[in-house]
C-alpha cells in the first residue's frame, strides 16, 4: 500500500479527534430526538401497523380484535417504548453515516472502497429479516398461539381465551424483529471477517456442521417456544451461513506468492 493510497498522511491532534468525535455524537443525538418526536407522535399508527398480523388473524377466526393493559400508565410507557424503537430504526442511517465520517479520514482509499458494499449491505440485510419476520413467520406464529383458544361451551365447561397485554406483545414483535434483522446480517459480518483476513473460506466450510448446531441453538434461545417460529429463523440461518460462504471466495484475498514482499 503506497503513500498516495492514503487520505491524510497528517496525524490528528488528540484535541481534534475529540471535537470531532463529539460533533459526529451531536449529530446522532439530535437525529435520534426528532425521529423519536416523530415516531411517538405517530406511535398509535405505529402499533397498530406491528399489531395488523395478530388483528388479521383475529378477524380470520370471527374474533373482534383487541389488546388490554392491566395498568395505568402501561399504555403510555408502550407508546414511549414504541418510539424509541421507531427512532432508533429511522435514525440509524444517519448515526452510521456520521460515525462513517469519524472513521474514514483514518483509512486508505482501498479500505474506503472495501468497506462501502458492507455499509450498502448492512441495512439491506437488516430490513429483508424484519420482512421475513413481519409478513411470513408472524401470520403463522400468531394463528398457532390462537388455536390454542376454546370457544364459549355450552355444556358448561370452560372457556379459554387470549387476553394480550399491549406491552408484552410490544416487547414479543420487536424483539422477534430485531431477532430475524440481526441474524440476517451473518453473511455480512462473515464476508467481512473473511475480507480482512480474519476467516479463510475453508475455515467456514470446516465449521459448516458446528454452524448447523448454533443456527438451532440460537432460535431456540430467541425465538418463541414453537417450532414454527424456530424452524423459520433456523433455516434461514444455515440458508445464510452457505450463502456466506459463496459470497466469501469472491472477497476472500489471493495468498501471495513466496517471492513477493
Amino acid at each position: 500500500m503506497t503513500d498516495t493510497d492514503s487520505i491524510n498522511d497528517t496525524p490528528m491532534p488528540l484535541l481534534e479527534h475529540l471535537v470531532e468525535l463529539r460533533k459526529r455524537l451531536i449529530w446522532s443525538i439530535v437525529t435520534f430526538v426528532i425521529a423519536f418526536a416523530i415516531c411517538y407522535h405517530y406511535s398509535g399508527e405505529i402499533y397498530r401497523f406491528l399489531a395488523a398480523p395478530l388483528g388479521n388473524i383475529m378477524r380470520k377466526n370471527g374474533e373482534q380484535p383487541h389488546l388490554i393493559y392491566t395498568a395505568l400508565y402501561e399504555a403510555f410507557f408502550t407508546y414511549i417504548r414504541v418510539g424509541v424503537f421507531g427512532a432508533t430504526c429511522l435514525s440509524f442511517p444517519m448515526i452510521a453515516i456520521q460515525a462513517w465520517i469519524f472513521i474514514a479520514p483514518g483509512l486508505y482509499r482501498s479500505e474506503k472502497r472495501a468497506f462501502a458494499p458492507f455499509l450498502i449491505a448492512t441495512p439491506i440485510m437488516f430490513l429483508i429479516g424484519a420482512a421475513l419476520a413481519y409478513y411470513v413467520v408472524f401470520p403463522y406464529a400468531w394463528q398457532f398461539f390462537l388455536s390454542f383458544q376454546t370457544p364459549q361451551s355450552t355444556n358448561g365447561g370452560m372457556q379459554i381465551e387470549l387476553q394480550a397485554k399491549v406491552s408484552e406483545y410490544l416487547t414479543l414483535v420487536t424483539k422477534m424483529i430485531l431477532a430475524f434483522g440481526v441474524c440476517f446480517e451473518l453473511p455480512v459480518v462473515l464476508t467481512l471477517l473473511v475480507r480482512v483476513g480474519l476467516l479463510s473460506v475453508a475455515q467456514l466450510k470446516r465449521f459448516r456442521r458446528y454452524a448447523v448446531v448454533a443456527s438451532f441453538a440460537v432460535a431456540a434461545v430467541i425465538a418463541p417456544p414453537d417450532a414454527i417460529t424456530m424452524l423459520s429463523l433456523a433455516i434461514p440461518l444455515v440458508a445464510l451461513y452457505e450463502v456466506s460462504i459463496l459470497t466469501a471466495r469472491f472477497v476472500e484475498p489471493k495468498p501471495m506468492a513466496a517471492d513477493e514482499d
